[in-house]
């Protein structure tokens, strides 16, 4: 979920009617820091980068906090809350509540470095209301912008550091993000022996099975077109190498001129002709020609130099994300194609035995997974 942050309640300086505070010494404060502290940690440098190259005062910014609150296109902060299971199965107050929340633990431990641009000043694990919860309150913030401060705050832009390139309206980056943190949570949640039940999702009619080869499929796809663009590219670059050789071979050709063209050859003095009627006649204009002629040369061998550096680094760079694309692409798609025969192994099972069978067989085999696990936590 989403939360409107509400940090004085999440560090319990006070306490709401659906809280225990006979078990609030259960909670676990991961940080909990002042968030003005955090923005001058964040953006004080560049905010005085910002403010040194304004030449109107009334252009400055004073507290870069209070111009974000006082806004409307960012935020200062975001929430969100998460949860496993429910009341009903992951009461705080029993054992499944203490799995949950050595689920929600293990997930939060690893949330900062997997997003280096989401600064954590507040998250709290709650274990004083009816399910364990973990409440995650971050700054987004992007560096190298061209606009306002250079390091300021965006969740876009931030996201977008991060990997997370927004398409359609209900595929934005915000949107790419949460799916991805789900499926961090679900990994999570698998190691502990609990399965991610889909629910709320337009995907809800699909089997575990199928919801998992049909993101496979759409991962395929998105990987072939890559592969694609990353083709266009070597093209491309292979055609500037061509117009690079060919620049080489123009040189070649010049240098050949300056050997052998009239043009660049100082003819036999006429008669008595003084010398300085010759230099100011002859000399002087071929000199003119030739250093003219030397510096064009000049400049376009360095810069050709220095194109054909560069595009043999980008080459090379394009080539090795080719290649680790080409087997990213290749191991989704044997997942895929594993995913499809267990599938079909899978529905021939529940048409042989039933659906109803096979519901509770997996069921059965669930809670001793559940039970292996916990009986093996023990002996440890």
């Amino acid at each position: 979920m989403v939360g409107k942050g509400s940090v004085n309640h999440n560090s319990r300086k006070f306490n709401a009617r659906n809280t225990d505070p006979e078990r609030s010494h259960l909670n676990i404060t991961y940080c909990h820091e002042n968030i003005k502290t955090v923005f001058h940690e964040l953006f004080g440098e560049a905010l005085k980068r910002y403010n040194d190259r304004q030449t109107r005062a009334d252009r400055r910014i004073g507290d870069y906090y209070e111009k974000i609150c006082s806004g409307k296109q960012e935020k200062p902060f975001h929430e969100i809350i998460l949860q496993v299971g429910n009341k009903d199965d992951m009461s705080a107050d029993s054992e499944s509540g203490q799995l949950a929340a050595a689920v929600l633990d293990e997930y939060m431990r690893g949330f900062q470095e997997r997003n280096p641009q989401l600064r954590v000043f507040s998250a709290h694990l709650h274990m004083d209301e009816a399910t364990p919860h973990l409440h995650i309150d971050f700054v987004p913030f992007t560096t190298g912008s061209k606009r306002g401060l250079d390091t300021r705050v965006s969740l876009k832009q931030a996201l977008a550091m991060q990997g997370f390139k927004g398409g359609t309206r209900g595929d934005t980056e915000w949107s790419q993000w949460v799916q991805s943190e789900k499926e961090q949570l679900a990994a999570v949640m698998e190691r502990h022996g609990i399965e991610w039940e889909h629910k709320g999702t337009h995907e809800q009619h699909l089997s575990v099975m199928d919801f998992k080869k049909q993101e496979r499929e759409k991962e395929v796809i998105a990987l072939d077109e890559q592969i694609a663009t990353k083709k266009d590219e070597v093209r491309s670059l292979g055609k500037r190498m061509q117009n690079f050789n060919g620049g080489l071979k123009e040189l070649q050709k010049v240098e050949q001129a300056l050997e052998f063209d009239d043009a660049f050859q100082l003819p036999e003095p006429q008669g008595l002709m003084s010398a300085k009627t010759y230099k100011t006649k002859f000399a002087d204009p071929l000199v003119r020609k030739l250093k003219s002629l030397v510096s064009k040369v000049l400049a376009r061998c360095f810069e050709a130099l220095d194109n054909y550096h560069r595009l043999n680094a980008a080459n090379g760079k394009l080539h090795c994300e080719n290649e680790r694309l080409s087997a990213a692409n290749e191991r989704l798609t044997d997942e895929n194609n594993r995913l499809r025969v267990e599938n079909r192994d899978y529905k021939l099972l529940r048409k042989v035995f039933g659906s109803k069978q096979m519901e509770d067989l997996i069921e059965q085999a669930r809670q001793s997974k559940q039970r292996d696990k916990r009986l093996g936590d023990n002996e440890r």
